[in-house]
């Protein structure tokens, strides 16, 4: 399957379905069917239907979805059935956040640096990380063969360290800074900017 072929959108609700499901099957549940899932994650059953059939056919009319089951494609679809060494660049209260998160481990993540070019911080510990130097970033990544980065940056730095990312061969960019980066075609960036999220909600205030 050609994954530029499937719309994007779709991709980003990929995610909220494999949450609910692992809910469900937390909950000792062992089916479910379309318009549950629909209930608990506020998208039309029809529209899950539509999603999850881009991808195969992963339920049975009457009987619904085994919710193992379901949970296993999805996480093969998301490639989430592997774990995904990431490194984080910027040792703010953003990064400090993230490298103590504790829900990556169970979703397929697994942070593995912390980088920041702020001499005070450089060798200092968060948690069971020593914070590294961004002079070195290109050199350690590239060993590391590390794929994805978390940017917690100033906008002011986030583009040059960016092409270091690029330079080193990182593919997928979750940006916490409120810039937009230029990166080439075969890179992802996805930008998580909460002033941008909490403006669209005052909307309907």
């Amino acid at each position: 399957m050609n994954a530029e072929k499937i719309p994007n959108i779709i991709i980003t609700r990929l995610p909220v379905y494999l949450r609910a499901l692992q809910r469900m099957a937390d909950n000792g549940l062992k089916t479910t069917s379309s318009q549950e899932m629909g209930d608990r994650v506020g998208i039309s059953a029809a529209q899950i239907r539509k999603d999850i059939s881009q991808f195969g056919e992963f339920g049975k009319q009457g009987t619904g979805y085994s919710i193992d089951y379901l949970i296993d494609k999805l996480r093969e679809i998301l490639k989430v059935d592997r774990m995904w060494d990431v490194i984080i660049v910027g040792a703010g209260d953003m990064g400090h956040a993230l490298a103590r998160y504790q829900g990556f481990a169970n979703r397929g993540f697994n942070v593995v640096m912390i980088f920041d070019n702020d001499k005070n911080k450089i060798g200092q510990k968060i948690g069971d990380f020593t914070i590294e130097d961004t002079a070195n970033l290109v050199e350690r990544v590239k060993a590391a063969d590390i794929k994805i980065a978390m940017l917690t940056l100033p906008a002011s730095v986030a583009q040059g360290i960016t092409d270091k990312l690029v330079e080193a061969g990182v593919r997928a960019i979750l940006n916490y800074a409120p810039i937009s980066l230029s990166v080439p075609e075969n890179v992802k960036v996805q930008h998580i900017d909460p002033a941008t999220h909490l403006q669209r909600m005052t909307y309907y205030l």
